[in-house]
């Protein structure tokens, strides 16, 4: 990959991060046992098989009487049926009777099927003409109306595979069965590295040519997000021995690291120099630029067995190095074991988006609606535009095939969650 002066060139998107997976050492995230009620979004460390069956019982999906289905055969509104009522089924009981031919017994959504019967008539196809006695208006067959007590569940039936990402479904099924202790990867934790002479922390006044700090509490958030831990590592000033020292510190605590700034090539280009410096012999930087605009000063590499990136100080560029590098990493170091689609819609541009060849272009959008059609507003400016990422809600994608899109073209958008 290098080439003169230590340099190298850029790589496309899909390049940069097929360099950090292939170089990513291999490894099982630690695990830890948690309640339930903790497990959302949490990534599951084992197989889950059902120790029971779900519902347990056979049970009503309608309100209606408990039958013996060939009891109602031939039945029609012309010709009904009749039935003796042996009783009513409240929620929760268990029928002490059995059901025997001739009879029904009253029974609610959800209530357990009486022993004897096998199928459940709706109420509206009956019509109660004395206190104990219905007519039937049409015939049900065997099962119908009923759910069999291992319908929605089977004892050892494998319910969530290890590497799943738990949805509030998921809890609530394990819930169904009576798991409320599930074995969980620990979070990665990931330290944020802010440099820069001109940053200053989000409380104090900047002066003249300085500038708040606004990647850190960012990329903190999004971290967050991805289902990770920040850990900030404070704001460093420009100084090479400074930068690598907590570089290698951050490495010993961390799993991932996270430069903020540096990242351009120049005569403070201090990040890739400590990357390579602490990452001999066996790893160091594996990329320095990345065709994608904003963000092509983006570097990844690897010091000992942790992913370090050195993201642009542009608060945009910075956002999607992370959704492109940084949270795929954070998925793998997860334990997560499956692709987990971005939220997309279809929408029109209502402007023309202008692009270069061979670079992948990733422009804030705005979405609006005209009657039944989503509409994307493209949100031009430059990528230190925080506002730019405010306004957004979320981004199109020009591959690099592609010289620019159209007004009137239907795309699709990748939202922000």
């Amino acid at each position: 990959m290098k080439e003169l002066l230590g340099k190298q060139r850029a790589v496309s998107v899909e390049e940069a991060l097929m360099l950090i997976f292939n170089n990513l050492p291999a490894r099982i995230p630690p695990s830890e046992s948690i309640n339930i009620e903790e497990g959302l979004a949490r990534i599951l460390a084992e197989d889950i098989y059902s120790r029971e069956d779900l519902p347990g019982f056979d049970r009503s999906s309608v309100d209606g009487y408990a039958v013996i289905s060939s009891d109602t055969f031939g039945a029609s509104e012309t010709m009904p049926l009749y039935l003796e009522i042996a009783g009513e089924i409240k929620m929760g009981e268990i029928p002490l009777e059995r059901l025997t031919r001739g009879k029904a017994m009253k029974i609610p959504t959800g209530g357990m099927l009486p022993e004897g019967s096998d199928a459940v008539i709706m109420l509206e196809h009956t019509a109660q003409i004395e206190n104990n006695l219905i007519e039937i208006l049409r015939p049900v067959a065997p099962g119908e109306n009923v759910i069999k007590k291992d319908e929605d569940i089977k004892f050892g039936e494998l319910i969530l595979k290890k590497g799943h990402k738990l949805r509030p479904q998921d809890i609530g099924a394990l819930a169904g069965l009576g798991i409320t202790e599930i074995k969980v990867f620990k979070k990665p934790e990931v330290a944020i590295i802010s440099t820069g002479d001109e940053i200053v922390p989000p409380t104090k006044k900047p002066l003249p040519g300085q500038v708040r700090d606004i990647n850190s509490y960012n990329l903190s958030s999004l971290i967050i997000e991805a289902g990770a831990i920040p850990m900030r590592l404070g704001i460093l000033r420009d100084e090479y021995e400074l930068i690598k020292n907590t570089l290698k510190k951050a490495c010993e605590i961390a799993d991932m690291v996270l430069i903020s700034g540096g990242s351009s090539v120049g005569t403070r280009d201090y990040t890739a120099k400590a990357i390579e410096e602490l990452g001999r012999p066996d790893g160091g930087v594996l990329f320095h630029g990345v065709m994608m605009k904003p963000g092509k000063p983006t570097i990844g590499g690897i010091v000992g067995n942790v992913p370090v990136f050195g993201i642009p100080g542009h608060p945009a560029a910075a956002t999607i190095c992370f959704f492109n590098f940084v949270k795929p990493v954070i998925k793998r170091l997860s334990g997560q074991n499956f692709a987990e689609f971005p939220k997309t819609i279809k929408a029109v541009l209502n402007k023309n988006i202008p692009s270069s060849p061979q670079r992948t272009d990733f422009v804030r959008v705005k979405i609006k609606t005209e009657g039944n059609t989503f509409m994307a507003e493209p949100i031009f400016g430059k990528s230190g535009l925080i506002t730019t990422l405010v306004q957004a809600d979320g981004i199109v994608v020009i591959p690099p095939e592609r010289l620019g899109l159209e007004e009137g073209e239907t795309v699709e958008v990748i939202l922000f969650e």
